[in-house]
């Protein structure tokens, strides 16, 4: 507990005005508790993460202690910051996590937030009427992503396709480029993830999925193939074991509210994902973006982590399996 020294305290220890002069105006002691610094994504869903746990005033809820989190736009600058230690819980795909900690970056995966259902393959090409039906074609994609290795994995394993060999890559900056090129019949299909889909869908309904990530896994494995997560320090995780099943739990809080309740969800989070809140809505309730709590404290929820690692590592997307030392 904190010691809170007032002026008539120390007056009545003995010291004086020069020694109080000197002194700063915040307590004698500070709390020995740092709060948790955390991040988020702009624009994109985390940014509905974020708002939904402080509108809702969730770290209060559960006594879990965070500073107000940074605002990111750079993918690449995000998780840098995070596995260089300047930021503490991070929101993310947890195969990107699998490989920073199997690289010796000292972080753990505190638990999974959606499923791969939120990514897919869509076309406006009427010719198209199912994903074999690309080969030959061109999708665009963006290239450098965990995302399109997994789907990659994914489209050889369950449909022989590959991509680059027998599908041509139109290459894109980011995942918004992709459904664009699509919208604009520049290419056969586009390769991208939610809210992007819901966004073109909008604008364009005659667009369809013709391959989803998620679907396709559970398909060959009877398994949820998990996508975004939250992952912790090590550090941190073992100087705040307290604080660790509170955070985990103030997210467990704040996605079964967004599933319970997505209108209320994109209201709280406006305009900053930088999605109408009506695209938001409808890719929440359509279950295109699928949110799904899972803590790496239930057995059930790490092995389908560890089955999904065997896919990555059988693909070679990972070295190895995770261990249990990749679990907090």
């Amino acid at each position: 507990m904190a010691v809170l020294l007032n002026k008539r305290d120390l007056i009545k220890a003995g010291l004086g005005a020069t020694a109080l002069a000197g002194m700063p105006a915040t307590p004698l002691f500070a709390s020995a508790e740092k709060p948790a610094r955390w991040a988020y994504l702009r624009p994109g869903f985390t940014v509905l993460v974020a708002q939904y746990i402080k509108g809702k005033d969730l770290l209060k809820k559960n006594g879990a202690f965070m500073a107000p989190p940074t605002e990111y736009t750079a993918v690449s600058t995000y998780y840098n910051d995070f596995t260089a230690g300047n930021y503490d819980v991070c929101i993310g795909s947890w195969d990107t996590f699998a490989s920073r900690y199997q690289a010796g970056v000292p972080i753990q995966l505190l638990c999974t937030i959606t499923t791969a259902d939120m990514i897919a393959i869509i076309t406006g090409d009427k010719a198209i009427k199912s994903i074999g039906d690309l080969r030959g074609k061109t999708l665009a994609a963006l290239q450098s992503t965990g995302t399109f290795r997994m789907v990659s994995a994914l489209l050889k394993e369950s449909n022989g396709l590959e991509l680059g060999k027998d599908v041509a890559i139109q290459g894109v900056d980011n995942p918004a480029a992709a459904v664009t090129l699509t919208m604009a019949n520049r290419v056969e299909a586009g390769l991208s993830w939610e809210p992007n889909i819901s966004a073109a869908l909008s604008k364009r309904p005659d667009l369809r999925s013709i391959f989803n990530a998620g679907e396709a896994y559970r398909a060959k494995t009877k398994l949820n193939l998990p996508y975004f997560g939250v992952a912790v320090g090590r550090e941190w995780a073992k100087q705040n074991p307290d604080q660790v099943d509170k955070i985990r739990q103030t997210f467990a809080d704040c996605i079964n509210g967004i599933n319970g309740k997505p209108d209320e969800a994109v209201k709280l989070a406006g305009g900053g994902s930088g999605y109408p809140s009506d695209v938001m809505e409808d890719a929440i309730r359509s279950r295109r973006l699928r949110f799904r709590f899972g803590s790496m404290k239930e057995a059930a929820e790490r092995e389908t982590i560890v089955k999904a690692s065997e896919f990555l590592v059988r693909n070679k997307l990972l070295k190895k399996t995770v261990d249990d030392g990749f679990f907090a």
